[in-house]
């Protein structure tokens, strides 16, 4: 049985043992791009990599720092490398839960320099729940209630093609990492 994953460029990836040296942003623009929200349980395909470029470009609209852009773009690039589960089960795993933590942890600091601070988490929780609040209407048809969460952008929930989202998603890496990737 292996201990590590074939990414996308070729990296033999241990999920469990992550060497930051291995991380590469073409495999999680690549992974993201093709792995699909809610579990697939959603009314059309819609990518872990929209999702993500959504948040990234909802945080440059709010007028957040480059980092915070970035972080945002990378907020779920951990389920590349590890897949997702769904919440409720994933509330009944700790040991998944910070493995997946550490494992963004070094994400961060690869593409960020550090781990996000605690306002920094913040910041990106209330933009990740923003648009899974959208996500849950579009997506499922699900009624949401409460107070509707303010976006800076429009969604556009249009199936678009694998290779368009990974090309998107690298290039907002491109333009707002400049300063941070080591």
């Amino acid at each position: 049985m292996s201990e590590y994953i074939t990414t996308y460029t070729g990296q033999h990836f241990e999920p469990t043992n992550p060497d930051p040296e291995l991380i590469r942003i073409e495999d999680i623009a690549h992974a993201l791009s093709m792995i699909c929200r809610g579990n697939g349980h959603v009314k059309t395909f819609w990518s872990v990599g929209q999702h993500c470029i959504c948040c990234a470009r909802e945080a440059a609209a709010r007028g957040l720092s480059n980092r915070m852009v970035l972080a945002c773009l990378l907020h779920d690039a951990s389920e590349c490398y590890m897949s997702d589960v769904p919440t409720p089960f994933k509330n009944e795993l700790p040991e998944y839960q910070e493995q997946e933590e550490h494992l963004l942890g070094i994400i961060y600091e690869k593409f960020l320099g550090s781990d996000l601070t605690e306002e920094e988490q913040k910041e990106l929780k209330e933009i990740d729940h923003a648009m899974l609040w959208y996500d849950l209407e579009h997506l499922l048809g699900e009624i949401q209630y409460g107070e509707i969460p303010e976006l800076h952008i429009d969604l556009d929930y249009t199936v678009r093609p694998f290779e368009e989202v990974e090309e998107e998603y690298l290039s907002l890496f491109e333009k707002y990492s400049g300063t941070f990737c080591i």
